[in-house]
Parts: C-alpha cells; structure tokens; sequence
C-alpha cells in the first residue's frame, strides 16, 4: 500500500494545490475558466490521442474490461435511483436527488489517467483513456435524462446526442484508433510534438481540478452527500471487482478496473446540474468531499485488489 500511495500523493497534491492558487490573488477567475477550456478542447484529446497510438494492447481482453465496466456503472446507476424513496423521505429535494445520481455515477477519468502513468504500463493509460471514451455516451444521457424527469426541465436528447457525437474526447480516441488501423504512421516530429503537448494535460487539468473544487455549508446535506459518496468510492469498486473476478479477470487487468472504479466522481456534472436546474451547490461540495476521501482510499482499493491477486 506504501508504493500505491507513494505512487498517488503526487496527483492529490497538484489537485491540493490547485485549489490553493484559486484562493489566492495571483490569477483572476477567468485563468480558471480558460484553462478547463483549454484542456476539454486541445490538452486532454492531444492526451488520450497520443497515450492510445503509442499503445500496445496485446494480451489485454478490452471487450470483458469495457463491457465489466459499463455493467458496473449501470448497476450503481440503478441502485441509485432505488434509493430515491428513502432519501424524499430523509428531506432530499428531487434536484438534490438529481445532483445525488449525477455524483455517483460520473467518474474522474483524468484522475485515472495521472494514476495510470505514474504506476501502469503504457497499455493502462491506454485502457483508462478507452474506457473514458466509451463511457461519455452512456453517462451523460443518463444524467440528462435524469436531471430532466426529477427538476421537470425540458431535455433535449437529440441536441444532447449531437454534442455527445462532436465531444472531443470522443473525436480524438476515433481518430486514435482509426489511426492505428492505416498502414502508416503519423510523421515523427508531428507524433513527438503532440507527445509534447499531451504531457502538458495531466499537471495542468489537475491543477484545474483543484481550483474547481468548493464546499459552500449552507448547502450540505448528509445525505446528498453521504448516499452518492459511499455509492461512488465503495459500491462502484465492489461491484466492479467483484464482477471482474467472477469472469476470471485478474493480474494488471483487474488492477487497471479497480483503479477506474476507485477514482471520485468529476467536476463536469457541476455545470449540467446549473444549466438544467439541478443542485449545482450540493453537486460541488460532493465532488469536494470525494476527491478528498479518495486520497485515501484508492489505494486503499488498490492495495486490495493487490492482494487478491491483482498485481
């Protein structure tokens, strides 16, 4: 657990220090917002862009990995929304409950990512950046959908879909791999120079992390809070795990598995719960309080995994 958490305290303590810099007068809150900017449209797709060209995915069985994944997700999903009786009970508004969906079944892939390089072979980040394409779709109709039927707004899935189907995330992981089925590279320098650019992506969209995380105490609830974070950092690895073993999964596989189900929920649920009337507040402080347990236990996870097997 040592290395694990040797290997993890580098990326918290960039998120760490990243919410440390919005706090102070250095930089205006437009850097902030420029630089989510810059990383959503130019350094995370470069990322995933380069991390799946250069990678060699021999030996790993993507469709089990991809496939245990989405099941997982869809399971907490559904558990999730079960729970909505008890928690009306318990005095969570349905925007609040929209807001609970949304953190608990989002993940913060960029977080995966850092991990991945700093502790996996190349076919982990790679298969992190995968997964991190694969489940945009799924999740965030999802979490339209839901936002939709619990604040009574209007969705519109098809305008949804075409956003979804321009995401560059998604653009860049197609041409990644459509790239890699043409008979010749891309030229050195140009690989080289967006190797370059991509390495830039995980110190600043962590830093980026940090400075968007806040808690406002007006707006806590336990149970907004509590329900989606117990969901997200025990429910998601124990499923996912737990589904991976009972297929026969195991070695680095199973590690690269439980290093996606253990990562806290992501910031960008923040401003589709503000645009569709859902609880943006509630949904930033959750974010908060995960990505700050997370620093413990996800090599908490890992080191389990680690024992059974998965290292």
């Amino acid at each position: 657990m040592a290395i694990t958490f040797a290997a993890i305290a580098p990326i918290f303590l960039l998120i760490f220090a990243g919410n440390g810099l919005r706090r102070l007068s250095l930089f205006e809150p437009t850097f902030w917002r420029g630089l989510d900017r810059m990383g959503y449209y130019v350094l995370y797709p470069v990322l995933l862009f380069t991390t799946i060209v250069r990678a060699d995915f021999g030996g790993l069985t993507l469709g089990w990995l991809i496939g245990i994944l989405l099941v997982a997700v869809m399971a907490i999903g559904a558990l999730t929304l079960a729970l909505w009786p008890a928690l009306r009970a318990r005095g969570v508004t349905r925007p609040g409950f929209s807001s609970v969906f949304q953190a608990a079944v989002r993940w913060n892939g960029f977080i995966a990512l850092a991990v991945a390089e700093a502790m996996f072979p190349p076919e982990g980040a790679a298969m992190v950046a995968l997964a991190m394409a694969v489940v945009i779709i799924p999740i965030n109709v999802a979490c339209v959908s839901v936002i939709a039927w619990f604040t009574d707004a209007a969705p519109n899935l098809r305008g949804t879909l075409a956003k979804i189907a321009v995401n560059p995330l998604i653009v860049a992981t197609a041409l990644a791999i459509v790239l890699r089925l043409l008979p010749w590279p891309l030229p050195g320098p140009i690989m080289e120079a967006l190797h370059l650019l991509g390495r830039a992506a995980l110190g600043m969209g962590l830093l980026a992390i940090g400075a968007g995380l806040k808690v406002d105490r007006r707006t806590l609830s336990v149970w907004a809070i509590a329900t989606p974070t117990v969901l997200k950092l025990v429910g998601l690895p124990v499923v996912m795990i737990g589904l991976a073993m009972l297929v026969g999964i195991e070695g680095p596989e199973l590690s690269y598995l439980a290093l996606c189900a253990s990562v806290p929920t992501a910031m960008n649920g923040y401003v589709l719960a503000r645009e569709m009337g859902g609880d943006a507040e509630a949904y930033a402080a959750t974010v908060t309080v995960q990505t700050a347990i997370a620093f413990l236990s996800m090599p908490a996870v890992l080191a389990i995994v680690a024992q059974l097997g998965g290292a």
